[in-house]
């Protein structure tokens, strides 16, 4: 009789699996929990210490590590000596392992976990199976994933093909590898740095259609792996572009600013506008209407359910993609008149988690903490002769989070709610005025009484010429300049408030 060994963390269809595997002519060897579930469930099971002859000890770290377990696993069907070698001791070969490991990554979440309950939670018999029927995979099935349960018993029935087991053989290791992956960068110093990557999907292309592409999904188990858009939801649509994926990014990060309901339109990465409001439609409305010729075919970003009313504002006019965190049942038809229009949701809690970021350059990565925003604290000092009213206080605080996410060098220009108009990504700042001024001209926006914000400090006083030139009466930027006193002569000398944040936010 064939036989198979099925010891798992996750349960997830093990008990269908297994009634299939009986029904095939399969004696099941099982462990521990698994085999009581398998028991419960009425299926016949050997437990493994009557395989062994020995019974589990050490609170279950010992229960596998066997000769006639790893012998069963191990003997080549086409070498007699190894054939030989386990009839001479009793060994009986085993034909499947089914093994998913101790859920490591699970217990590493979970705040303020004791340090020896997550070291209890290192597989040791577990990997060892798996990766021995991996390398024995010419003549052993080897099951990981709970996913590949229905096409395991699909292939006994019509035969196992060798392609199969190789494919099961590389899901194996890959599985071992990021659990020791996990383990390593859980309890690493961050002199070693490990990280698991796997394949969402294929993208049609890179940033152009020549480059090939695809779409990963970072895991792990600490709070420094980014796990946002490893949870998201495809509702409709064509699929994603690599592009597509980087302007979700940073719609995502923008709206992520606020509490309040927000909504970002993004272009080639930087806002074409970004708004708050008293609903996500009101938000939105403002967003669009922030810079509408830039807005046309853009990326939208929300921080609340797609409702109806929001899901018309959307579909009025052409937009390439739209995130969210959910979207309500009434709004999907509204959304569906838009058919190639991708509509994703997020897990929004996996983005605000996230602390780490990579991005790779040639032959090598870099790591750094995720850009926090910061509020109005200690550290934002008046330092002109006018401070700011209140209403100028609160178009500050709006402008700096949005000026966060624009690419450096950028001058921005808002009220309280919503963007005006937005010099991204030039070789200086004064040139990022001018963008911004020209922006507000072609969109017949006016600038005057507007707050202006600076993602890093005025080199020149020039630049807070051409600021209050377009408009504003209040700047907010992050000193440190060793002209800074220039820059706030300038100011006073125009009667204007300047704050200084003493925290930089360049993006690049």
């Amino acid at each position: 009789m064939s036989r198979v060994l099925i010891s798992v963390s996750d349960k997830t269809g093990v008990v269908d699996l297994a009634r299939g595997l009986a029904g095939r002519g399969y004696e099941i060897v099982s462990t521990g929990g698994t085999a009581r579930t398998l028991v419960d469930a009425g299926i016949s099971v050997i437990n493994v210490s009557d395989v062994t002859g020995f019974p589990e000890m050490m609170d279950g770290r010992v229960k596998t590590l066997h000769p006639k377990v790893h012998g069963g696993i191990l003997a080549r069907r086409d070498h007699p000596d190894d054939l030989q070698a386990i009839a001479a001791h009793g060994i009986q070969p085993i034909d499947i392992v089914v093994v998913n490991l101790y859920p490591f990554a699970e217990t590493a979440r979970k705040p303020g976990v004791a340090f020896d309950d997550l070291i209890e939670q290192i597989d040791i018999g577990g990997p060892s199976m798996v990766r021995a029927a991996a390398k024995n995979f010419k003549d052993v099935l080897v099951v990981v994933h709970p996913s590949d349960y229905a096409a395991v018993l699909e292939a006994i029935d019509r035969g196992v093909t060798a392609e199969f087991r190789l494919e099961l053989m590389k899901k194996a290791f890959a599985h071992t590898a990021e659990y020791d992956s996990t383990i390593a960068a859980t309890l690493s110093d961050s002199a070693r740095v490990n990280i698991a990557l796997e394949k969402i999907r294929d993208l049609r292309y890179g940033e152009n259609p020549h480059q090939k592409a695809a779409w990963f999904a970072l895991d792990g188990t600490t709070s420094h792996v980014v796990s946002g858009f490893s949870r998201t939801d495809v509702l409709q649509g064509k699929e994603l572009s690599y592009t597509n994926l980087l302007d979700l990014d940073a719609a995502a990060r923008i709206v992520l600013e606020f509490t309040e309901p927000a909504a970002a339109v993004i272009k080639h990465t930087n806002p074409c506008g970004a708004a708050i409001g008293s609903t996500a439609a009101d938000a939105y409305v403002r967003a669009r209407d922030a810079d509408a010729l830039s807005a046309f075919g853009g990326i939208v970003g929300l921080n609340r359910s797609i409702d109806t009313a929001v899901a018309e504002a959307i579909v009025s006019t052409f937009i390439e993609a739209v995130i969210a965190p959910s979207v309500d049942e009434a709004a999907r038809p509204i959304l569906a008149r838009k058919q190639n229009m991708r509509v994703v949701t997020a897990d929004f809690r996996a983005f605000q988690e996230s602390s780490v970021e990579y991005r790779s350059i040639l032959g090598a990565m870099l790591m750094q903490e995720r850009d926090r925003v910061t509020e109005v604290n200690e550290d934002w000092k008046v330092v002109t002769k006018r401070a700011p009213s209140f209403d100028e206080w609160q178009a500050l605080r709006f402008a700096w989070r949005i000026c966060a996410h624009v690419k450096s060098n950028t001058v921005i220009f808002t009220n309280d709610t919503k963007t005006l108009a937005i010099g991204a990504g030039q070789m200086s700042r004064v040139d990022a005025v001018n963008v911004a001024v020209m922006k507000a001209a072609a969109g017949k926006v006016s600038l005057a009484g507007s707050a202006a914000a600076s993602d890093a400090y005025f080199p020149f006083r020039d630049g807070v010429d051409a600021v209050v030139a377009a408009g504003a009466r209040a700047i907010v930027q992050p000193g440190g300049s060793v002209r800074d006193a220039e820059a706030i002569a300038a100011a006073d000398e125009h009667g204007i408030a300047m704050v200084f944040t003493g925290r930089r936010h360049f993006r690049h």
